[in-house]
């Protein structure tokens, strides 16, 4: 069963796939000098692979807290079934974590699988919930756009203090035209 778990973990790792790109400049030729901003760009892939990285992100960060809370409702559980959760010394060695005495007895190896499988199942679970609310958002965003008459204005409000994009900078070294020159 060792084997089992080690193909299920191997197989969710292989099936993750970490999206890489090379960073691109905008100008190759002088990409020293290129004054654009370090961010990445996303526009290149499509919606249902950052909706997959998405995914992958939510269910592999929400494991370890699923793979801890089945741990204890199972500890639980079984100190449950075991005695009726007695709180003496003997009675606690099927309590969880952190209530366990010094003699505690170890969950079986199916016992752990069960845990394992559960906790992958909760976060598989939990990253469907997300995507699924990700994809209702965007539907209901779309339609919203989609439902506007065609000759309504889009109004774009920016902060106080940042300059339009159109504008040009003024080079310090040119004076105005005044008739009269620095050197004088």
């Amino acid at each position: 069963m060792k084997n089992f778990i080690f193909a299920v973990l191997l197989t969710f790792l292989l099936l993750s796939p970490v999206l890489r790109a090379e960073a691109q400049s905008s100008n190759s030729s002088n990409s020293s000098s290129s004054t654009s901003s370090n961010t990445f760009d996303t526009t290149g892939f499509p919606q249902w692979a950052k909706d997959f990285r998405r995914w992958d992100i939510i269910a592999f960060g929400v494991f370890p807290f699923s793979l801890f809370f089945a741990t204890v409702i199972t500890d639980l559980n079984r100190w449950n079934d075991a005695n009726g959760m007695d709180m003496s010394d003997m009675g606690r060695r099927y309590a969880p974590w952190p209530l366990k005495s010094a003699g505690a007895a170890e969950m079986t190896k199916d016992e752990y699988e069960k845990v394992l499988l559960t906790a992958a199942g909760i976060s598989a679970a939990i990253a469907c919930t997300d995507l699924i609310i990700t994809l209702i958002k965007r539907s209901k965003e779309r339609k919203r756009i989609e439902s506007r008459p065609k000759s309504t204005a889009v109004i774009e409000i920016s902060p106080y203090g940042d300059p339009p994009d159109d504008t040009e900078a003024i080079d310090k070294d040119e004076t105005p035209e005044t008739g009269e020159s620095d050197s004088e």
